[in-house]
């Protein structure tokens, strides 16, 4: 009997070890996806611009598309790909959506890059 227990405990331990190790690859996965949507974001000058402009302050579509001389469905493919990276919030005010920057998106990436330097450091230092 104390057997069986054991070996069952053992059985379920290893289970909840393979699940553990599933839901952080799917974490890292996750934060990969989200850094790759955050860099595809900042690759354009545009949307670079459209970032800047909403550092100032919150901004409709409609005055963001008066700062550029493109048209208006293609700054709203830009506040699309920009709000699916999550660096801009929209929220509908009435008939018109007000941008705002999402600065917890920049937090992490300035961190990740932190991370990144700093353990490139510590395996140097360690050699």
């Amino acid at each position: 009997m104390y057997y069986i227990r054991n070996r069952r405990s053992a059985e379920n331990s290893s289970k909840n070890i393979w699940s553990i190790q599933k839901v952080f690859r799917h974490l890292s996965n996750y934060i990969i996806n989200e850094m790759n949507s955050a860099f595809k974001a900042l690759d354009d000058p545009t949307r670079r611009k459209i970032l800047e402009l909403l550092r100032k302050k919150d901004m409709t579509a409609g005055e963001i598309a008066d700062e550029f001389n493109i048209s208006k469905p293609s700054i709203s493919h830009h506040l699309d790909l920009l709000r699916q990276a999550d660096m801009v919030i929209s929220i509908k005010e009435g008939q018109f959506i007000r941008y705002s920057l999402n600065t917890t998106v920049f937090d992490g990436i300035v961190k990740w890059m932190f991370d990144f330097t700093n353990n490139k450091k510590n395996k140097k230092s360690s050699r």
